[in-house]
């Protein structure tokens, strides 16, 4: 594969390939317009390039029914709407789990039903459901349960519930093992068992329940439940779909592109008095992007269940008060700044126990509060390119672990195979993410199993490590109306990434630091045309120190994504960096 530009080893040590050979572009691009490229370049098939340009709902919606256990499970949730039965909802804290525990109230409420919301504590209960909370829920009247974003390895638990009994219906995405929990329906496209529908085990939860709860409408109209009465809007909450897909880093593939790029078309319109009032706390003037469901919304959600109330992501995206949206979203802005004091203590001392000889870093601290390990492995992986898991040890010698991966790196897999060891009390997870608990005098033996099991696999994703480039441009290139003509292939994300800009070559004008360890850089061609670059914590990276220290006669080549800087009197374009090399 010819190297973009020449860069076989930048200033971050990687060659620049280009995506389209990456991707394997077989016929080819010839003259194909910009956007067609990038669609291409992203494993879109030719004929379905009308789909992927503007994905809607239609275009990539399966039949729910291809699921195994979702027929059954929209018949029983049919079943208690008719019968006006006690429902809960239990949802996992995070943000996927918050929306997921959101659509389905907000569903049930408009088909006359008032589900009842149970998000567990982080720090007290932990993670998924327990047979105590389960019963508890029974206990209080309910009749049918459904756990959302948790619950595929829940054995213990949904035998309690089973034996006391209530029914409990299982929506999931996250990896299941050979045998599965006690449950009336167990909806998930990461079962082992599953045929046509594991082709969407890329969905979030919240994904999986809006198919969920198309299944349950469709049941309800085969039924005549609607012949007095109005259909629920789906495509009305597509805007929570959209917000629990991206926050949960699920692959903007397929459905998932379609809920987002229809989500935020949703969610421009403001319809949700929570969501409202949340992009008014994060001092959005504009629409929304994907960026900022990720970057903005998602941890304000997030920060109630990591440092505040779990209940307080799904309270405001199901309240229909305005006023009291706007005041539980000004206490989760105030808890997400208090998240970020508390997660730059524990990413420093993270960092600092880190071993340089490992290839997957696990480290651990007693006293590290638990509601931020997630963001600092997530922290710690950018930065040593290499799988991480960050353990909170508590007082009682547990320890709560959560881990991030890199591509090509199985550690959801690895995490379950450690529980079926006997190294972990509970663990869990995805490809790229999970979590776990762990006897403290376990930790060092289950970095051991970590690093024999994944170690080649890392080493070959180290090895394959290369900066993917779209296109290349010289200075002038960028601007407003590139960004605009970029953003017509997306939305981008996971799985999906955005545009990434090769250009120069350039000389930089100013560099200096900005807020936490930004670096900026003015930069200009040898035409004169100037723009402003960003490399975002950067400063004490190679990246940052060769931009800081760049002499004035020496150009670069920059990479990186280009973005509106709309702070000015006028949108201008600036260059979100990721890597440069030396041109001369």
């Amino acid at each position: 594969m010819p190297p973009v530009l020449g860069v076989t080893a930048s200033i971050l040590g990687q060659p620049w390939h280009w995506r389209a050979l990456a991707a394997d572009a077989r016929d080819g691009f010839g003259a194909d317009d910009l956007v067609t490229q990038l669609l291409l370049a992203r494993g879109a098939p030719r004929e379905t390039l009308d789909q992927h340009r503007a994905p809607s709902i239609r275009a990539f919606m399966p039949d729910p029914s291809v699921f195994r256990d979702m027929d059954r499970a929209a018949t029983r949730l049919a079943d208690a709407v008719q019968a006006g039965e006690r429902i809960a909802v239990f949802g996992d804290y995070d943000v996927d789990g918050a929306t997921s525990a959101a659509l389905l109230i907000l569903v049930l409420r408009d088909l006359g039903i008032e589900a009842h919301p149970y998000i567990p504590d982080r720090l007290l209960e932990g993670y998924g459901p327990s047979g105590d909370a389960l019963v508890r829920l029974a206990n209080e009247g309910a009749s049918l349960i459904v756990t959302v974003d948790c619950g595929a390895q829940a054995f213990e638990a949904l035998a309690m519930a089973h034996a006391h009994p209530v029914d409990v219906v299982v929506v999931d995405h996250h990896k299941c093992a050979a045998a599965l929990p006690l449950a009336h329906a167990l909806v998930n496209p990461n079962r082992l068992d599953e045929d046509e529908g594991a082709a969407h085990g890329h969905l979030a939860a919240v994904g999986v329940c809006f198919l969920l709860a198309a299944a349950l409408i469709r049941t309800l109209r085969g039924r005549g439940f609607f012949a007095d009465r109005s259909e629920p809007r789906l495509i009305d909450h597509l805007d929570i779909v959209a917000l629990g897909t991206v926050a949960d880093v699920a692959q903007l593939r397929g459905l998932n592109r379609a809920f987002v790029a229809q989500g935020l078309k949703v969610m421009a319109q403001r319809r949700n008095p929570g969501l409202a009032a949340l992009i008014e706390a994060s001092r959005l003037t504009r629409a929304p992007t994907c960026s900022d469901l990720g970057f903005a919304l998602g941890p304000r959600i997030n920060a109630g269940g990591r440092v505040g109330r779990a209940d307080l992501g799904v309270r405001l995206l199901t309240t229909q008060d305005p006023d009291e949206a706007r005041v539980i979203a000004d206490e989760l802005d105030r808890l997400n700044d208090e998240r970020r004091l508390i997660e730059a203590g524990v990413q420093q001392a993270a960092e600092a126990m880190a071993a340089e000889d490992r290839m997957v870093a696990v480290v651990a601290g007693d006293g590290w509060h638990p509601g931020v390990i997630g963001i600092v492995a997530g922290r710690l992986k950018e930065k040593l390119g290499r799988p991480a898991i960050v353990i909170a040890i508590g007082e009682d010698g547990l320890g709560k672990g959560s881990g991030r991966s890199v591509a090509g790196v199985d550690l959801g897999a690895a995490v379950l195979a450690a529980k079926e060891h006997g190294l972990l009390v509970a663990g869990g997870g995805h490809a790229m993410a999970a979590g776990l608990t762990i006897a403290a005098d376990r930790i060092a033996d289950f970095a051991d199993f970590l690093e024999e099991r994944l170690a080649p696999a890392v080493t070959r994703a180290v090895g394959e490590r290369a900066l993917l480039v779209d296109t290349v441009l010289a200075p002038g290139g960028i601007t407003p109306a590139l960004v605009e003509s970029l953003d017509v292939g997306g939305p981008y994300g996971m799985g999906w990434p955005a545009p990434r800009i090769a250009v120069g070559p350039l000389r930089i004008v100013k560099a200096d630091i900005v807020g936490n360890g930004h670096v900026r850089a003015i930069v200009a061609g040898d035409d004169g045309r100037s723009f402003k670059a960003v490399a975002f914590r950067a400063a004490d990276t190679p990246l940052g120190q060769a931009l800081l220290a760049a002499p004035p006669h020496r150009r670069l080549w920059l990479a990186g994504r280009a973005r509106i800087d709309d702070w000015g009197s006028r949108p201008a374009a600036e260059l979100h960096l990721e890597d440069a090399a030396w041109a001369d």
